[in-house]
């Protein structure tokens, strides 16, 4: 009979795998047990990630071929090492979020049928304040991967011309994620605002191949998904397995590998022996940059005409926005 459980040991905490030999990625036969085994091979990698940031649990209780949902809040059944932070949402609202302090809290996680890890990005000392500007390229549908890669070199130049540096990774999917570690002085409103401003000058460079259009039905090529920094968002973390077929993982990278990276070479199967030999991820906390640069790039913007961008949905209008309408029903509206 299938064990119902297995007992390991992390960090000094006993963790029990309930039904370890359940099936979480059918086509390559990989179970919850081995996706454990995953994330103890990457640890330090995917720690780095989620260390000691809000972290929202997006639970697979049936693997990654079946249906998810996104718990906030932390369930009161817990162990009693488990870290936690409460946060607040542009709904007013607040909740306690896991806060993982070390690898046990990630395992314990996983055991819930987490597959992927979804931190904010601020630290737990203080929520409201983001240490990480977060570029999200999300192709659209007629665009390939050979774009994503081109936009992502642009996105390195912006981030350098402004004395900053990125840290590139794929999505796990079909994009790439570009983080930049900041010096917590600014809110979610600025950080977005410098986010907005870096996107636009990619926009700007590279006019065919990059949109910053929120609106679907006006993008082109590669969208750079500025809203991605708005309060209570979150992307999968670095070294996150990610819920595809084939098990991609969201892979830290080297500049120099952005030009060729192929994101289905990348999965639980085969990161671990890659993270062995590197980690391009692991300077990425030892010398946060300045938002200024950025900011005044948005001071010129805004000058110049260009003000604020749509938000999202759920979130209250807010000051400068712009009519939160699709054009093509604003059209409409305009002709009736």
């Amino acid at each position: 009979m299938p064990k119902e459980s297995e007992t390991i040991v992390v960090d000094g905490e006993e963790i029990a795998i309930g039904n370890p030999g359940k099936l979480y990625f059918p086509e390559i036969k990989f179970t919850k047990m081995q996706l454990v085994e995953y994330y103890i091979a990457v640890g330090p990698g995917a720690l780095r990630g989620c260390h000691m940031r809000p972290t929202v649990m997006k639970r697979f209780p049936d693997g990654a071929a079946g249906e998810f949902f996104f718990q906030k809040r932390v369930p009161a059944n817990r162990p009693p090492w488990l870290q936690t932070v409460t946060v607040h949402f542009p709904s007013g609202r607040s909740a306690e979020l896991l806060a993982p302090a070390d690898l046990a809290h990630v395992i314990w996680a996983v055991n819930l049928g987490c597959i992927d890890l979804n931190p904010w990005p601020v630290r737990r000392a203080d929520v409201d304040r983001p240490d990480e500007l977060r570029v999200d390229l999300d192709p659209t549908p007629e665009a390939g991967f050979a774009e994503v890669r081109k936009v992502a070199l642009v996105v390195n130049e912006v981030l350098s011309d402004h004395g900053l540096v990125g840290y590139p990774k794929t999505s796990g999917s079909r994009g790439i994620h570009v983080y930049v570690r900041v010096v917590p002085e600014w809110d979610f409103t600025e950080v977005r605002r410098a986010a907005l401003a870096l996107a636009r000058e990619v926009e700007r460079r590279a006019p065919k191949l990059a949109t910053t259009a929120w609106w679907k039905e006006q993008r082109h090529g590669v969208f750079l998904d500025y809203n991605q920094n708005a309060r209570d968002r979150t992307i999968a973390s670095a070294y996150s397995a990610r819920p595809t077929a084939d098990g991609r993982v969201s892979c830290a990278l080297d500049w120099k590998e952005v030009v060729d990276v192929e994101p289905g070479d990348l999965t639980v199967k085969t990161v671990p022996r890659r993270f062995k030999k590197k980690d391009p991820s692991a300077a990425i906390d030892e010398v946060p940059g300045r938002l200024d640069s950025l900011l005044e790039l948005a001071l010129r913007d805004e000058r110049e005409g260009l003000g604020d961008a749509p938000w999202p949905p759920h979130f209250p209008k807010q000051k400068g926005e712009p009519r939160r309408v699709q054009p093509s029903r604003a059209r409409k509206e305009a002709d009736s």
